[in-house]
């Protein structure tokens, strides 16, 4: 049984070209079923055969994930990844019947995406306008993060190659290994332009090849990592913003609000943000009807909030007629 999940793991990252964060979730998601099966069989993991796995099994460990108040978006992910892995297995002859293939992909919750004010931006950037090596490059990433709507693991894949400032763009490596250029905006050349001059200077004595060709550099010398990149933007937004999810994806959630609300074409977005669908990028206009709702009841002399307080204020002072 391992070695058929091996199997299926080399499968998706040589031949499907997932992402390796996409990869390890799959991953866990298979050793947690073994987990379950080895439990439920009463033997060890290496004893399982996939025979016996059956659709019993799967809706049995499915159902374990629900009563432990799995979140729905979790569910869907390893429904999926399930159905997927015997799906491989019986295209390949390791198994003569799918008993995933009736299994049901559970609707994700769908939440708006949480997006930090211009103003709180504003002052972010003016916090990060430092002098020193390691400033210079945090106004970088915080400039093209939010200039440009990238991906956090887009942003520490990048290499000095992949810029040309001289035509004001950048490209980018995306999911599925799919390329894209992505124009920037001109505080994000000018901040990269400040970065690039003095970013020799973060070199270390552990610096190898690859530090050498990456655009971003973690305090160590190497290429910068995603748990570097996620401190930093929560070490600025703590300073400016309340929100409580303070990340990366914040920034790249902020841009496409933004973008959008300034009457940007949601086609166009859908191009900088590199979602091969339109449905992925069309949840950004449900974040910006709900600014405009909220716009409309602080405004609106229709509105019920605006009606609310005309009939507080309208209320008789003491000793005056009803």
């Amino acid at each position: 049984m391992k070695e058929l999940i091996a199997k299926y793991l080399r499968y998706l990252e040589v031949e499907k070209r997932y992402s390796t964060h996409t990869i390890d979730s799959y991953r866990r998601d298979l050793h947690q079923l073994l987990e379950f099966v080895a439990e439920y069989a009463d033997c060890s993991e290496e004893e399982i055969q996939i025979e016996q796995i059956d659709r019993l099994v799967i809706r049995l460990w499915l159902g374990r994930l629900a009563e432990n108040d799995a979140a729905k978006s979790s569910m869907a992910r390893k429904t999926a990844s399930i159905r997927s892995f015997f799906k491989y297995l019986y295209r390949r002859g390791h198994i003569n019947k799918n008993p995933a293939h009736l299994l049901i992909v559970p609707k994700k919750e769908k939440r708006l995406p949480t997006t930090v004010h211009p103003e709180e931006i504003r002052r972010m950037m003016e916090l990060a306008d430092g002098t020193t090596p390691r400033e210079l490059q945090d106004r970088a990433i915080l400039e093209l993060l939010y200039g440009s709507g990238i991906r956090l693991r887009e942003l520490t894949g990048l290499n000095v190659d992949d810029l040309d400032l001289k035509a004001g763009q950048v490209r980018i490596l995306g999911k599925g290994s799919r390329q894209r250029i992505v124009p920037l905006g001109s505080r994000a050349a000018e901040a990269l332009q400040h970065h690039l001059k003095h970013r020799g200077e973060l070199f270390g004595k552990r610096s190898d090849s690859d530090a050498h060709k990456a655009l971003f550099l973690a305090a160590s010398g190497h290429r910068i990592y995603p748990r570097a990149v996620q401190k930093l933007v929560r070490r600025y937004l703590e300073k400016t913003s309340e929100i409580t999810q303070k990340s990366p994806h914040v920034l790249r959630h902020s841009f496409a609000t933004h973008m959008l609300d300034a009457g940007a074409d949601i086609r166009i977005i859908k191009e900088f943000l590199g979602h091969t669908n339109l449905s992925a990028t069309q949840v950004y206009t449900h974040t910006s009807v709900e600014r405009l709702k909220k716009v409309y009841d602080q405004a609106h002399p229709r509105s019920e909030q605006t009606h609310h307080k005309e009939s507080t204020n309208n209320e008789p002072v003491k000793g005056e007629e009803k």
